[in-house]
């Protein structure tokens, strides 16, 4: 097994939305804010290389929405999806898995792409399975007021239809060997049924954190989300698991940290805290 984090570009997000009710004089510490209080995030992806699979988790925003979308979120810098598989020397057709946590347009949307007249919408991964489960796909396509504007049609509807996706079953909040040394956690507190990868590997269990923690200036348990369904879910579900990450070492793969790719955590007298940060390369080799 190998494996590659995948950046997919970089967005901006509201700082306040991003912490909830924690104040902007504490978060802008650990995540400076510009004048638009817009702070700066990326959408990190990870491609593992296992035998004949390569699977790809999450693919970022994409870039089939049209400009009046794209302007509330500042897409910025030079990484792209395709950009940087072709950097590791792959294409798209490669892909034969593609592993989404949830499906809110910065998680999935570069999944679905333009036909080539631009007539309708295409799987962007033609040989690949699309991997969701069924109680998030079901809230998905029939979303809450609250989260609508997360969930694109465009984005979701297209997977079914293209005989590509299939569901991975969910029996109580944690499955073993969805793949080769693939564990999945299942989490509500953001939206039902997010899935949290667990990938064992070299000897260490190296955790995908999605929106269960977006960046290591969330780690504290009330830093939590405004964009959480059911944010004192997120806190019982984040606290339960800080207090495992920490005691096993794991190590975390930030999702939308733009400057930490990757943490480990330890237990202080203020709880569960930064230990490092660190690079991905800089731990394997």
């Amino acid at each position: 097994m190998k494996i590659h984090p995948l950046n997919t570009g970089n967005f901006k997000l509201d700082g306040g939305a991003m912490f909830g009710v924690v104040p902007k004089s504490i978060w802008q510490r650990t995540n400076p804010s510009d004048s638009n209080n817009m702070c700066d995030w990326s959408m990190r992806s990870m491609l593992i290389e296992d035998g004949d699979r390569l699977i790809l988790i999450d693919t970022g925003i994409g870039d089939k929405q049209d400009e009046k979308f794209f302007s509330h979120f500042y897409l910025n810098g030079t990484d792209s999806l395709n950009g940087n598989l072709k950097r590791l020397g792959f294409s798209p057709d490669d892909i034969t898995d593609v592993f989404l946590t949830h499906l809110h347009f910065d998680h999935c949307g570069g999944a679905i792409q333009w036909n080539k007249e631009r007539t309708g919408f295409v799987p962007s991964f033609k040989n690949a399975i699309y991997w969701s489960t069924e109680n998030h796909w079901n809230w998905a396509i029939e979303p809450n007021p609250r989260e609508k504007a997360s969930f694109l049609s465009d984005n979701i509807l297209p997977l079914k239809e293209s005989g590509q996706l299939k569901f991975i079953e969910r029996n109580g909040d944690f499955t073993k060997n969805v793949f080769n040394n693939f564990d999945v956690l299942f989490v509500d507190g953001h939206t039902e049924s997010m899935m949290i990868p667990h990938v064992h590997y070299q000897d260490k269990t190296l955790v995908f954190m999605a929106d269960l923690l977006p960046s290591v200036g969330h780690i504290p348990l009330p830093y939590v989300m405004g964009y959480d369904t059911r944010p004192l879910l997120t806190m019982t579900e984040k606290e339960k698991f800080l207090s495992i990450a920490s005691e096993k070492e794991f190590i975390l793969f930030l999702e939308h940290d733009k400057v930490n790719e990757c943490c480990t955590l330890q237990n202080t007298e203020k709880g569960i805290r930064l230990n490092k940060s660190f690079r991905f390369s800089e731990l394997f080799q």
